[in-house]
């Protein structure tokens, strides 16, 4: 059950994506903060994947916990394919807001009378 915590607050951070716009989920400016502390640990895929494949090993000696094992070993794998394209985990950082500039957003009067 300490490994099924320690996936979930791994994963539910989102990373920010290289090209477009990423959602944050709700609450994940907190957990992304955690993810961050950790530096290379948490942000490097190689690790995640080696990380995903030692949680799939105890539990694949249960037939209760194969489906679990499945799932890790899959996310493994994907994780291990995404560090070979040499992606890596990034937090989608809030970007300051521009207030609009006050006289850019006055329009000019018509110039001409109404008919």
């Amino acid at each position: 059950s300490a490994a099924g915590v320690l996936v979930c607050l791994l994963e539910y951070p989102r990373s920010r994506r290289k090209k477009g716009s990423t959602m944050e989920r709700c609450g994940q400016k907190y957990l992304t903060a955690v993810v961050k502390l950790f530096g290379p640990l948490t942000r490097n895929y190689y690790i995640r994947a080696i990380l995903h494949a030692a949680l799939a090993v105890p539990a694949g000696f249960l037939l209760s916990t194969i489906l679990g094992t499945v799932c890790l070993g899959i996310a493994s794998g994907i994780y291990l394919l995404a560090a070979v394209r040499g992606e890596e985990w990034r937090p989608i950082e809030q970007k300051p807001r521009e207030r609009p500039q006050v006289g850019g957003t006055i329009k000019q009067p018509p110039s001409n009378p109404p008919p």
